[in-house]
């Protein structure tokens, strides 16, 4: 950061305390010689990141959505991050084509361009099938990347420990289980199988999503360092003059980014968890196409009900109700006071509601909610980290594309939705549905699991030998098993 001169930069784009600034000149400057050259020709910030390697251009990428946060010209410098940087050559790129599919180039493609877009992990061509003429887009990991993100992993597991040892405040962050997290994320999107497999079922997802496009995913043409999908055709979700001047909606197209993530969140608890302007196109019919899903997130059906029960309160300023969630969720410990952490969050709600979001500062907003998590004892949640993360990243992209989006507005009906089918008396029974069903599913063994759990007790007891139930009593067990199971079934059936 010292020698390419991102050091201040970076310091004055986040408004960092004098104290900071001192700390960080004075723990640079002696090491400015050995520091990582870069690339002259990029801007300090960028230069910086792309020398360090892909974990901190994926870094990188989270910020240049928010240029609320590291003001426009950072925003737009670090944009380059997202799909802009310098490919590795078409030559290396055939060679791992050919090894991974084990065929010759021609056999497969008929054309084969260069490079058309390269990010931290890897970039992608346009072809055409060769059997079939299709236009397709080729997904080639870089070479040596995963050694590369290695690197970086083991760097954050050693500065992670380090802050643990030597700052007991910061243990509640958890530094080392987010780094955990992270590393996990990053295995998975170093295989294109399994984004190929992740983008099959994202597409089944969101298959009747108006309004939204994924690719499909061919599978027969797909190894661990390839992958082979249709070709979309659109305007970049970054190039916000061009996607105006084709006419499209840039209101429309910021709500509905917001509103399709949050029903991916919340009635799949399945994700695109990077979600930026370089994964996503307009179509010319005004469809969001999104690409890239070699990071997805997943949120159980309990967490997605806390998560809705918080934004609801939030949009109705049912404060009390956020942070009685919070406290039932285990987020808050249970020894603090509830009314004061409904007051922090009341200061936390009211400054933003009917407020446009460029007249919000989220720096302010966030730094806030950070003293309040430290003031209440809060833990990283480690199972919400892509959640909150992809959160952040959505809303930048939304503002990107409609400056004045209120995300509450924007929010309320997609909650107000998931609120009605899944929380409340009916949400109540169809869980007792499910149950039963199953309990059902079981209900053979039923009876001998409960004659173990008693024998057990009596024979502790009493020390006699259990009594062998007779088959009457054992079909007993499972009739009334499966005469309860079906009626509470029928019931599930019958909700809306």
């Amino acid at each position: 950061m010292e020698r390419t001169g991102a050091m201040n930069i970076v310091l004055d784009a986040f408004n960092a305390a004098p104290s900071l600034r001192v700390a960080a000149h004075v723990i640079g400057w002696p090491f400015k010689w050995l520091g990582l050259k870069g690339d002259p020709s990029m801007p300090p910030a960028t230069r910086a990141l792309t020398a360090l390697g892909p974990a901190y251009i994926k870094f990188g990428q989270v910020l240049s959505t928010r240029p609320d946060m590291v003001g426009d010209e950072m925003a737009a410098q670090l944009m380059v991050l997202q799909d802009k940087l310098a490919p590795f050559p078409r030559e290396i790129a055939v060679e791992t084509v050919e090894s991974s599919l084990g065929a010759s180039l021609e056999n497969l493609f008929s054309e084969f361009s260069e490079p058309i877009a390269a990010a931290s992990i890897a970039q992608v061509h346009k072809a055409r099938l060769a059997g079939t003429g299709e236009e397709v887009a080729v997904k080639i990991l870089r070479p040596k990347v995963e050694r590369a993100f290695r690197k970086d992993i083991d760097a954050f597991y050693f500065a992670a420990s380090f802050i643990e040892m030597f700052s007991p405040s910061s243990r509640r962050l958890k530094p080392s289980d987010v780094i955990r997290h992270f590393d996990g994320v990053v295995q998975g999107e170093l295989d294109l199988r399994l984004e190929a497999a992740a983008a099959g079922e994202y597409a089944a997802n969101t298959a009747n999503d108006a309004g939204f496009v994924v690719p499909h995913a061919n599978f027969g043409m797909s190894a661990k360092r390839v992958m082979v999908m249709d070709w979309a055709e659109g305007i970049p979700f970054a190039d916000v003059e061009a996607v105006a001047a084709a006419g499209h909606d840039r209101r429309a197209l910021g709500e509905r980014v917001l509103q399709l993530f949050l029903r991916h969140a919340l009635n799949d608890g399945y994700f695109h968890a990077d979600m930026h302007q370089g994964n996503l196109k307009v179509s010319a019919g005004a469809e969001i196409i999104a690409y890239d899903f070699g990071i997805m997130g997943r949120i159980d059906e309990y967490t997605r009900r806390v998560y809705a029960e918080i934004l609801m309160g939030f949009i109705q300023k049912d404060y009390r109700r956020v942070a009685e969630v919070h406290f039932e969720a285990g987020y808050v410990p249970a020894d603090r006071d509830i009314d004061e952490f409904a007051q922090a969050l009341r200061a936390v709600g009211e400054p933003i509601f009917g407020m446009d979001a460029n007249q919000i500062s989220m720096a302010r907003l966030l730094n806030y909610l950070f003293e309040v998590t430290q003031r209440f004892g809060m833990e990283t949640r480690t199972e919400l980290i892509l959640l909150q993360r992809t959160m952040v990243v959505v809303e930048g992209v939304a503002r990107t594309m409609h400056p004045q989006i209120n995300i509450w507005q924007v929010a309320q009906p997609v909650v107000e939705s998931y609120i009605r089918q899944n929380v409340g008396p009916a949400a109540a029974i169809k869980d007792l549905a499910k149950t039963a069903l199953v309990v059902a599913r079981f209900g053979p063994k039923l009876p001998g699991l409960v004659e173990a759990a008693l024998s057990g007790r009596n024979a502790s007891t009493s020390g006699s030998a259990p009594k062998k139930r007779t088959f009457g009593t054992n079909l007993l067990f499972i009739l009334v098993g499966m005469l309860a199971a079906s009626n509470i079934g029928l019931l599930y059936l019958l909700l809306p």
